[in-house]
């Protein structure tokens, strides 16, 4: 069979494939509503700003707020000005801060007696409903920008589409709440200490804030990224069009049907619903199935890692200028990740990053040459493993790829790393168990009756709220993938003592080091210098000595 013959046959496979397979999706997706009357609030230089807004009559009431200076001194264009927008105002103050979204813009500016809301002042309402920014930098500094903020500078083709764009966004629109967050595993801050703060760092549309401690997320404002999704270790903010579960599900699906019918690995091309989309078309070579995405980086390294257990042999993800630069970072910093993981098994480098130029007539050749150099690597044996959370997830695949390969027992350390171990100073620990109590995950856990301290490291995430929390200062974090599984999932003792028994009744009560703390710290002071035999008693022992300390000398009560 020619080459041509086996690329149509693939391309029929795939065709069914994914005709067979959809994401499961929520039925009744949870959504959001924006509600705008079309008034328009036009920044940038007073000319053009004008001539602007002069094409938006059909629009609710507009404002323009001249913060550059006119363009041109030409006497045509000043006289084309002059007759434009002619029941317009113009505001020059300085401006001092814009916020919000789609019908809720607030914009405040400088007065002479202090900052005012510029939507009361020019259109007698509490905000205004979108933004034409035609200043030569943009007055919202993000790489996402909020729905209904148009930066356009001073692009003529750019304009034109916003102008267009502009009256449509008059009524009322939903939009789907892109992730949730479940705080009770969230691994940011427990008892007043700040622990991971992973997903703060790459939100691309500034949708993320810490907020009385906890993590939220402003639905108006979330682009759908999945960079937080992406970055949090515990599964605490997951995606929610598709959930995890489903997008797992799927890719399980698409691998094992591909694999099944057409008897060769297939390759998983990850890309976005936008460019990425217009991209990807029926010229690709057939045994690449592509996953359409909200952005790529909703995909993360346990779906890649997965993909390749379930049986893929390859995973491409494109890569186009339209993604955000913070949004390119974090998949540099993963897929580095990611691949430092494959080498340290010995598994060939089976996850890429690709442009748009590999999907064009003259990268075809290097897109040919990563499948040539994919399709002679070992295959994989799929694993039969169901997606269950994030960070189980990716360690079944781990070490399903690593038993594939050469079964190494070794560590792969990494600043990057959310996983890793604890080490305690045993000198120093006095098994007080504020780790315990403020760990998420449970990777800490104390020792019911007995007084000891244990620890399994498939479950820590590496976010420092135990070292934080720790009052004695002997926690120390290491970050690394431990490959040696029995030893990952094995419960270790970090510290145990012998159980201090109450000088009375002899029951437990607390630490052979807590009590001698104690004593050090606490046996000084005057409330217990006179009887430092008290705290070595139980508290019910040490109230029935105090109570007979004043009976038997009554003025003591009085003291």
């Amino acid at each position: 069979m020619s080459n041509r013959e086996t690329q149509v046959g693939l391309k029929e496979v795939r065709q069914q494939v994914l005709a067979g397979n959809q994401v499961i999706q929520n039925l009744i997706p949870p959504t959001v509503s924006y509600q705008t009357e079309g008034n328009v609030l036009v920044i940038g230089p007073e000319d053009l700003a004008r001539l602007a807004a002069d094409k938006l009559s059909h629009m609710g009431k507009c404002a323009i707020l001249a913060n550059e200076s006119i363009t041109s001194q030409d006497e045509a264009h000043l006289e084309l000005v002059m007759n434009a927008a002619t029941d317009v105002e113009s505001y020059y103050n300085k401006l001092i801060d814009i916020k919000g979204f789609l019908g809720q813009f607030q914009v405040k500016v400088e007065l002479d007696d202090g900052n005012a809301d510029l939507s009361v002042v020019a259109i007698r309402k509490p905000h205004f409903d979108l933004i034409l920014d035609l200043s030569m930098s943009p007055c919202i500094n993000l790489e996402m920008l909020p729905p209904g903020y148009f930066y356009v500078g001073q692009d003529q083709t750019k304009l034109a589409e916003a102008l267009e764009q502009l009256p449509d966004l008059i009524g009322e629109f939903d939009k789907p709440r892109y992730v949730k967050v479940n705080s009770d595993i969230c691994a940011h801050n427990r008892n007043g200490n700040e622990g991971c703060t992973r997903c703060l760092n790459f939100c691309p549309a500034d949708a993320i804030s810490s907020v009385a401690q906890k993590i939220e997320i402003d639905p108006y404002l979330c682009h759908g990224a999945g960079s937080c999704t992406n970055a949090c270790p515990t599964g605490a903010i997951s995606y929610d069009l598709p959930t995890p579960q489903a997008m797992h599900s799927y890719l399980n699906r698409l691998v094992t049907s591909f694999r099944s019918q057409a008897q060769v690995a297939p390759v998983i091309l990850f890309h976005d619903i936008g460019k990425g989309a217009a991209l990807v078309t029926e010229q690709l070579a057939g045994d690449i199935i592509p996953v359409e995405l909200e952005e790529i980086t909703v995909a993360s390294i346990d779906h890649w890692m997965s993909s390749l257990a379930w049986g893929a042999r390859q995973i491409l993800i494109l890569n186009t200028d339209a993604t955000a630069p913070t949004l390119t970072q974090m998949l540099n910093g993963e897929l580095t990740l990611a691949n430092d993981i494959l080498d340290e098994m010995g598994q060939p480098q089976r996850i890429s990053l690709i442009s748009e130029h590999h999907l064009t007539e003259a990268g075809a050749a290097d897109l040919s040459e990563l499948l040539v150099a994919s399709a002679s690597w070992p295959v994989i044996v799929p694993a039969e493993f169901a997606a269950t959370t994030k960070r189980t997830t990716l360690y079944e695949a781990i070490d399903h790829l690593n038993e594939q390969a050469a079964s190494v027992d070794t560590c792969l350390h990494q600043s990057n790393i959310p996983y890793g171990r604890v080490s305690v100073n045993t000198e120093s620990c006095t098994l007080c168990m504020s780790c315990v109590a403020t760990c998420p995950t449970a990777a800490l856990t104390d020792g019911g009756n007995l007084p000891a301290l244990h620890f399994v490291e498939q479950d820590c995430v590496q976010c420092g709220l135990c070292e934080a929390g720790c009052p004695e200062k002997v926690i120390s974090l290491t970050p690394q993938i431990n490959f040696d599984k029995a030893a990952r999932q094995e419960r270790q003792t970090l510290h145990e003592e012998a159980p201090f028994e109450c000088i009375t009744c002899g029951d437990p009560f607390a630490t052979q080091s807590m009590v001698k703390r104690m004593l050090e710290v606490v046996g000084t002071h005057s409330a217990f210098s006179a009887n430092t035999q008290r705290l070595k008693m139980c508290g019910d022992c040490r109230v029935k000595d105090m109570f007979e300390d004043i009976l038997q000398d009554p003025e003591k009560q009085l003291r």
